[in-house]
């Protein structure tokens, strides 16, 4: 797990800390306004405290390039949980230990969760999902029936969302026909 040591928090110097700049409370509310007290990642409510400020392209590969404009679309929000999984994803990554092309990163899903072609340049499709409140029951369901059927859960909710995707290419290929029918 990667570890951070900003020093003594009284020696920031041109808003920069260890090195690396230090992000503005006021910074922090503009990327809350354009995105919400959701995760980026996972898509889990938190209180603004517990979200963190992160790089859409990693400091590694982008440095200060990006960082200097400050630009609310080159970050995103994410729980520690996330931003912790995305660091080691990143820190492996061949991209980002060798290539450094931020076009790339971009293209990732660390980068842009709704769009992207790779995870940390694998050909991977990721999906993190958080069940709260109310949805706790369906989890603490679908455990219980995935236990049944010996399967571990992620296993099950593939099945059930393929099953799902299936069957709703199913029905839309018979709404044209049902139309034609009458």
């Amino acid at each position: 797990m990667a570890e951070y040591r900003f020093g003594d928090l009284d020696n920031i110097t041109g808003g920069r800390v260890g090195g690396r700049a230090s992000f503005s409370k006021v910074f922090k509310e503009a990327l809350i306004a354009a995105y919400g007290t959701r995760c980026g990642l996972c898509d889990a409510p938190f209180e603004p405290r517990y979200l963190q400020i992160d790089h859409r392209v990693p400091y590694c590969v982008a440095g200060d390039g990006i960082a200097a404009a400050l630009n609310v679309k080159d970050y995103m929000l994410v729980c520690g949980s996330c931003n912790r999984a995305k660091s080691w994803s990143c820190e492996h990554c061949p991209n980002g230990l060798v290539g450094k092309d931020p076009n790339v990163c971009l293209e990732c899903y660390w980068a842009s969760p709704l769009r992207y072609s790779h995870v940390a340049t694998l050909d991977i499709r990721r999906l993190d999902l958080v069940w709260s409140g109310e949805e706790v029951a369906d989890f603490d369901a679908a455990k219980a029936r995935a236990g049944l059927e010996g399967q571990a859960v992620p296993t099950f909710v593939k099945a059930a969302v393929r099953q799902a995707v299936r069957e709703s290419e199913a029905r839309a290929v018979d709404r044209p026909r049902q139309r034609r029918e009458r």
